[in-house]
């Protein structure tokens, strides 16, 4: 079984390898924080000081990073990892990134010799843990093929959208409608609400009549209306809304590239900005039903 280099084991990454610990593949791990290592440690992994050592011997390699810079600084900074991947590995990002920055590490991974995947994934943290996440895959058939194995153990769904950063181009068009859909689902909520409604009636209702969406059914943004979701538990945990102000950023670039009008994706930016700038930016991206509150307090 592949010997598998994992670099990054924050909210997503950790769950990731751990499915594919559980799963009997062997693991180099690094990550900046003790206690992700310590916890990928506890199942088998093998802690490796740096991530040049934990590629060292790897036939697979998958990052999951917060951004492009940080998928640059891994793989082409001064100290890059792409020297250092054995020749005839497998490489997944799975990060969800700029279409082109996903398109020039390829580029300079295919010059070494490597196939590099963009593997960007939906479903969030619970999908992780369980591991039923979305795999949106850009690269070529033969990188995908080698890939699926690896990912069916992570994930429950995998797409091949195209060729290098198609995958990130089709997740930012995704998260783009998640971002829009979560405020309008927490704006008919507050509104519901404010106007002496029961959330979980209101909630019941939408999600048998033409409202209903995978916000309102699966995460829903109302505290203590469904169980095990961040907004049930102060916002902690999940999607970060500066990670979803980050993907909008993407979007927005991504749409003057390509010469596309997206008015919701900028209002949604611009009311995940103003949520962050005013303090929310660690917490979940389904609170922003607080700033809708606000808005209307």
């Amino acid at each position: 079984m592949s010997h598998i280099a994992f670099i990054g084991l924050g909210n997503m990454g950790g769950p990731m390898a751990q499915n594919l610990l559980k799963a009997g593949y062997t693991l180099s791990v690094f990550d900046l924080s003790p206690a992700a290592l310590q916890a990928a440690a506890d199942l088998g992994a093998t802690v490796a000081m740096s991530a040049m050592d934990a590629v060292r011997h790897a036939d697979i390699v998958i990052s999951m990073l917060p951004a492009s810079r940080h998928v640059e600084a891994l793989y082409l900074g001064e100290a890059g990892l792409l020297p250092h991947i054995p020749q005839g590995a497998l490489v997944i990002d799975c990060s969800t990134i700029a279409a082109q920055t996903a398109k020039t590490v390829s580029q300079a991974a295919a010059a070494r010799g490597l196939v590099m995947l963009d593997a960007p994934v939906s479903g969030g943290t619970a999908g992780a843990a369980a591991a039923t996440l979305t795999f949106i895959v850009g690269g070529e058939d033969a990188g995908l093929e080698r890939a699926r194995p690896v990912l069916s153990k992570m994930g429950k769904n995998i797409f091949h959208a195209g060729p290098s950063g198609a995958g990130q181009t089709a997740k930012i068009c995704n998260n783009m409608l998640l971002g829009i859909q979560m405020i309008g689902t927490a704006e008919a909520l507050a509104l519901g609400v404010a106007n002496g409604l029961d959330p979980h009636v209101l909630s019941d209702i939408m999600s048998k009549s033409s409202g209903r969406n995978w916000a309102l059914e699966l995460y829903n943004p109302y505290p203590d209306v469904m169980e095990n979701v961040p907004a049930s538990r102060g916002y902690r945990g999940g999607f970060g809304v500066d990670l979803m102000l980050k993907d909008l950023g993407l979007a927005t670039e991504a749409a003057l590239s390509g010469q596309a009008s997206i008015p919701l994706g900028e209002m949604a930016r611009n009311l995940y900005g103003l949520h962050s700038k005013a303090g929310a930016g660690g917490l979940d991206f389904s609170s922003i039903l607080q700033l809708l509150q606000k808005a209307k307090g």
